[in-house]
């Protein structure tokens, strides 16, 4: 057997601290940290609100931050909620005109308002309010910027997520987006914390490539023929080609494109360091504006030597869990005002009519996070799954119609066919590319949680995944989860370079570009297996959020490229 034996990708445990990998061939590295150089000149919320707030009793401290609102009582006295973005709660803030002396605060009570930033310094003291441990009396308030009222973009009001996608520099100014981008921000600690605990080497893959790793040819074409003010007649184009375009005379003398994956850089690392990753942006040019799609995402990518699809499975799993696991520990208040925020727009959609006849109440988003991690993950084979969702359709649980035939059909009769049914709008059947309708149905129906697939049609994966003995599927592996179908997309590699090579021919795969590639299965090729996870869909899974704009700062998509 050319495998190793399972290694146990077994999450390293919480800590604050980034686990420090073993220099090569040294001894056992410890985790010990050292106390950080830079101190700032304030107290950051967090250390307050997050620790053990009564410790601050008594104590003079110095915040700065933004208001999110400002309540006055009187013409003397006004209590501010203040948020540095350090952490999901705001600190009361207590303007009292008579504590901080004359004419010291008329300038927080003039300007004073959502969005304006300002520094504060004064007593922390015990709150007599529930729900809060201490706020602060101010005896200074120092407006560092105002705002004008009536031209700010984000005012204080319920704001759809709609709304917020078209004021994308502004919205992360928004309880809701602060804490998406707070769990996108430990997602990203948590993937490097559990690669380098496992010893994993992190490597910088290109961006610019000359190879087309899945093969798709939906990539970004990067030239310098195109600058401002260039005429078509100016481009060279080949001798008696009918105008096809010479790319030797751009830039890098060939056709260079924005990478749609780092998996095939990333390899070749593996084949020195075992066992490394990547994460990084990436780039696909579909012609899709749906809430899955995006033009610029990033992607994570971990290649491991001498390892089969098992290991790999494995290592999914746990990297997914371990995630998962720092989200609901470090991020435990960014989850419950998720769950807040989202039972909120599901009763203000109800009170409008917009809650369609079969959406249910959202479920406690801290609990869908914990079912992640109850149980092992359901593992069967693509034709397993298939036979399933065959049944399905076989005994009436399922119906499939096609959105052409549905165009054709009355609304009433529509409605009737499909009662008591699941609609599907694919067709099932053996080699098919299962679409997301599917993968939900297996997740949200039939196992009720994530699921992993193998075994895959040769037909319908890329050109360097492993062959069974079948000859008609390879070692590939998907896995589902709830709410979103694919979240990753992994195999074991072929390392056998005949096999490769036919596997190139068969899907009509350009060799040349590949040399560079298909060279590491002749010298000292060992087994190896990888997986690819896009980033957006983790964030979407750990933030429950359902449009992938909706995780991302600055969303690229067909159409839209803005900022």
């Amino acid at each position: 057997n050319a495998s190793r034996r399972r290694r146990d990708y077994i999450p390293p445990g919480r800590n604050t601290t980034m686990a420090t990998p073993a220099e090569e061939g040294g001894a056992k590295a410890t985790t010990t940290t050292t106390a950080p150089l830079f101190k700032r000149s304030r107290t950051v919320l967090k250390d307050i609100l997050d620790g053990d707030a009564k410790t601050f009793i008594g104590k003079s401290v110095t915040v700065c931050g933004w208001m999110q609102t400002i309540r006055t009582q009187g013409q003397s006295m006004a209590f501010v909620e203040l948020n540095d973005g350090s952490c999901c709660g705001s600190l009361q803030v207590i303007l009292d005109k008579e504590y901080a002396g004359e004419g010291v605060l008329d300038a927080a009570f003039e300007k004073g308002g959502t969005g304006v930033s300002c520094k504060i310094t004064g007593e922390i003291v015990k709150s007599p309010k529930s729900g809060q441990a201490v706020e602060l009396k101010a005896k200074t308030c120092i407006i560092l910027g105002a705002v004008d009222a009536k031209a700010y973009p984000m005012p204080k009001k319920a704001l759809t997520l709609e709304y917020m996608r078209t004021k994308q520099t502004w919205r992360i100014r928004t309880k809701t987006m602060r804490a998406v981008q707070t769990i996108r921000n430990m997602c990203a600690w948590a993937t490097h914390s559990f690669f380098q605990g496992h010893g994993m080497k992190y490597v910088h893959t290109p961006i610019l490539t000359g190879a087309d790793c899945e093969g798709a040819g939906e990539m970004f074409s990067v030239t310098t023929m195109l600058k401002d003010g260039a005429n078509i007649k100016d481009i060279p184009t080949v001798k008696d080609s009918d105008g096809k375009i010479d790319f030797s005379k751009d830039f890098f003398g060939k056709s260079v494109s924005l990478t749609v994956s780092g998996q095939l850089n990333v390899e070749t690392y593996a084949c020195a360091f075992s066992d490394v990753y990547t994460f990084g942006p990436t780039f696909r040019a579909e012609h899709s504006n749906t809430s899955r799609h995006l033009a610029e995402f990033w992607m994570i990518e971990p290649e491991i030597c001498f390892a089969t699809l098992e290991d790999d499975m494995a290592l999914a799993e746990d990297y997914v869990k371990y995630v998962v696991d720092m989200v609901i520990s470090k991020c435990g208040g960014e989850v419950d005002l998720l769950t807040d925020y989202y039972q909120r727009d599901y009763n203000i959609r109800k009170k409008q009519g917009k809650v369609g006849k079969n959406e249910q109440p959202p479920s406690p988003h801290r609990k869908n996070l914990e079912a992640l991690l109850g149980k092992p993950y359901k593992r069967l084979s693509y034709t397993e799954a298939i036979e399933i969702l065959e049944k399905e359709i076989k005994e009436y649980r399922a119906i499939v119609i096609t959105p052409e035939e549905q165009k054709k059909m009355k609304a009433k009769d529509l409605k009737k066919k499909t009662k008591g049914k699941h609609l599907f709008s694919y067709p099932v059947f053996w080699g098919v590319d299962l679409a997301s309708e599917h993968e939900k149905y297996l997740t949200d129906k039939i196992f009720n949680g994530p699921v992993i697939l193998y075994n895959y049609p040769k037909d319908i994966k890329a050109f360097y995944m492993k062959m069974n003995e079948d000859n008609k599927t390879v070692q590939a592996m998907d896995m589902l989860v709830p709410g979103i179908g694919e979240l990753i997309g992994g195999s074991a590699r072929e390392d056998d370079l005949n096999k490769l090579l036919k596997r190139c021919e068969e899907t009509k795969m350009e060799v040349e570009p590949l040399q560079w590639y298909l060279d590491l299965r002749k010298f000292g090729s060992v087994p190896h297996a990888g997986f690819g996870l896009g980033f957006e869909r983790l964030v979407m899974l750990t933030t429950g959020m359902q449009n992938i704009k909706d995780v991302i700062p600055f969303p690229r998509s067909y159409g839209v490229c803005d900022y």
